[in-house]
């Protein structure tokens, strides 16, 4: 029998779901972690919570499922989106927490994008409105932070946004490759420390 993984990453847990052929939950484990809220509207979640949680759901269902991890046919994942991540680019670690997709902390930033008129220039761009629930403002936020901290201590920022997806490229070239040997996609996870 073949199974489905569904991966719910959401704004207060994390969630994986093991569904059999006929779409019906053979298993499911859900795993709660903290929220943090540093100041009024802010809302923040620590980044390995929200990697421990996922991982510790998965391997719970995983361990459950009938035929192991080798039965899974197929990975769904559904996350928060609008929550912003970003990590330092030299050693991988978060620079700050991850800001959640309600936290309203650059407010003042995207009134001041419109004061200059920016928010036509912004949404005819990105298809998106100028608030902060997007991540554009709270990258911006991280990054400038960043940046004052690095210049205190006389150093350069390097980073990349939290949404850098792995080498999609090279993922399209191993499935041609399986095609090729007639041989069944394998999944990968990758994690990177931090």
């Amino acid at each position: 029998m073949k199974h489905v993984l569904a991966i719910d990453q959401g704004t207060t847990s994390s969630r994986a779901i093991l569904f059999d052929d006929a779409l019906r939950i053979v298993t499911s484990e859900q795993q709660e972690f903290t929220q943090h809220f540093p100041d009024s509207g802010w809302v923040e979640h620590d980044p390995d919570d929200i990697w421990q949680t996922t991982l510790a759901t998965c391997r719970a269902v995983l361990d459950r499922a009938p035929g192991g991890a080798q039965s899974v046919a197929a990975i769904g994942i559904t996350n928060q989106r609008e929550t912003t991540l970003v990590w330092d680019r030299e050693t991988g670690d978060p620079v700050h927490r991850a800001i959640v997709w309600q936290d309203r902390r650059t407010a003042g930033i995207c009134r001041d994008l419109k004061a200059r008129g920016l928010a036509e220039t912004i949404t005819a761009r990105t298809g998106l409105l100028l608030d902060p629930y997007f991540s554009g403002t709270k990258v911006k936020w991280i990054l400038d932070r960043r940046r004052r901290a690095k210049a205190g201590r006389g150093g350069k920022t390097a980073v990349r946004h939290g949404g850098q997806l792995p080498d999609l490229a090279a993922d399209r070239r191993q499935a041609a490759r399986n095609r090729r040997h007639q041989r069944r996609p394998h999944v990968v996870v990758r994690h990177r420390q931090g």
